[in-house]
């Protein structure tokens, strides 16, 4: 058989440049996968809350250390991202929104707020176990 000489009609991943409703709808499957993490680590959690004070205090001290704390401001963001994400797929689903301006301006406004409320959360939880 002979080869063609034609080049393929899709674009390959390596000239393609992601657009904001690509890179989004990833960031909202991947919140989705790493939120069910979270789940998993909330339920360790609760199980070391059960299991007495020295489980508890050993849980306790890895969340308030640094990398603890890092991982706490992941799951804030991306419980945050993709609760906003999934408020704008709640719009569409209604038939709101599907002009190319309005999906850019929601995208943004995703980002935006969730990056906001991300920031708040975390002032707030600074204050509280301060």
């Amino acid at each position: 058989m002979a080869k063609s000489s034609t080049p393929p009609l899709s674009p390959h991943l390596q000239i393609y440049r992601p657009q904001l409703t690509s890179v989004l709808s990833f960031a909202h499957r991947l919140t989705g996968l790493v939120l069910s993490l979270y789940a998993v680590a909330l339920v360790a959690w609760l199980v070391a809350a059960a299991a007495g004070p020295h489980p508890y205090s050993v849980m306790q001290g890895f969340i308030h250390s640094w990398p603890g704390r890092i991982l706490f401001l992941g799951g804030i963001f991306c419980f945050f991202l993709h609760l906003c994400g999934g408020i704008r797929h709640l719009l569409w689903d209604a038939g709101h929104g599907f002009e190319l301006r309005t999906i850019y301006a929601s995208g943004w406004t995703v980002v935006v707020v969730s990056t906001v409320l991300t920031v708040v959360a975390w002032i707030v939880s600074w204050q509280l176990a301060s």
